[in-house]
């Protein structure tokens, strides 16, 4: 592929896409299924995610506007200006698995979705709790209610963390969803990260992410629990809850489209000697009879021409 090939198609998706989205948008709007954020100009949204794409590359350093298809960049940048997202503030990002582009949401722009689906949402607190701390939580009917944290800075140690918790509140500073994790919890969490946060023991790398800010990269994980769990529980005739789950949908089958094609075919392979199996002996003629007739022969294989696929 030429120099010229990639700047071709980029700019055929550009034209092709960004102003067919924007229409989109703009019908939606008129015909009252889509409430935007007051700040949020999906052009400017538009715009940074079009930058953006152009200096994204995939796990092999290919450009994704010219390895991924056209269908699946036109559905993340749809799915981000619904979602009322903003590449520029770090609100989502976009991944390429094998020919398939998907949107991400950050931490901070699973909040802002939140409060875009949910408006009686208020303040969104998380925190740490370290060995020697003083946590209490009671449970009302089946939910969990923080009634006691006490911490000194003494206690205060990456290596000592014992938990992570969220609570999202509603305008009157009244708990709506409280949400707690274990260390371990957490853990597993970070497992499936693409980053691949653990050596070959099952440590946290201290050159990651994860081991350079464990405290906060713990509040991230719980916060998105808390969050998704309301978000999910929204209605979902909601065109923004709808892209929403769409796009998480989209991310999990191309996570694991891509795993089963790097996968396959992987394995050991067994080498098994084929057991022979002795023919029949054929039966003598009776009374002078003449011999069974030879078994039929297969028909030839015809072979057919495979024209170009479409």
């Amino acid at each position: 592929m030429t120099d010229k090939q990639p700047e071709s198609k980029a700019l055929t998706i550009k034209e092709e896409t960004v102003d067919l989205i924007l229409s989109k948008i703009t019908r939606f709007q008129e015909n009252g299924e889509l409430d935007l954020p007051a700040n949020y100009s999906p052009a400017n949204a538009l715009k940074s995610a079009w930058l953006i794409l152009q200096s994204t590359v995939d796990k092999d350093k290919r450009p994704v506007l010219a390895v991924c298809s056209k269908n699946s960049i036109a559905n993340a940048m749809l799915d981000m200006v619904l979602q009322g997202l903003n590449p520029a503030k770090k609100q989502c990002y976009f991944i390429a698995y094998g020919q398939n582009l998907t949107l991400q949401r950050s931490y901070f722009g699973t909040m802002a979705v939140l409060r875009q689906v949910r408006p009686e949402v208020g303040d969104i607190v998380s925190e740490i709790v370290y060995e020697g701390d003083t946590f209490k939580y009671k449970l009302v009917r089946g939910r969990r209610e923080v009634t006691d944290h006490e911490q000194t800075l003494e206690n205060v140690d990456n290596k000592k963390i014992r938990a992570a918790y969220c609570v999202i509140y509603d305008r009157d500073d009244k708990p709506i969803r409280t949400e707690i994790m274990t260390i371990t919890e957490i853990m597993q969490a970070w497992k499936q990260s693409r980053q691949n946060p653990f050596d070959e023991n099952g440590n946290v790398k201290g050159t990651s992410v994860h081991g350079k800010f464990t405290a906060d990269m713990a509040k991230k994980t719980v916060t998105n629990r808390a969050c998704k769990v309301l978000i999910n529980s929204s209605d979902d005739s909601s065109l923004t809850v709808q892209a929403i789950k769409r796009s998480d949908e989209d991310r999990y089958e191309a996570e694991v489209e891509r795993e089963i094609s790097e996968n396959a075919n992987q394995g050991e392979v067994i080498d098994v000697e084929p057991e022979v199996v002795p023919e029949p002996e054929q039966a003598a003629p009776v009374n002078g009879g003449s011999s069974p007739p030879p078994p039929p022969q297969e028909p030839k294989q015809q072979t057919m021409q495979r024209g170009p696929d479409f």
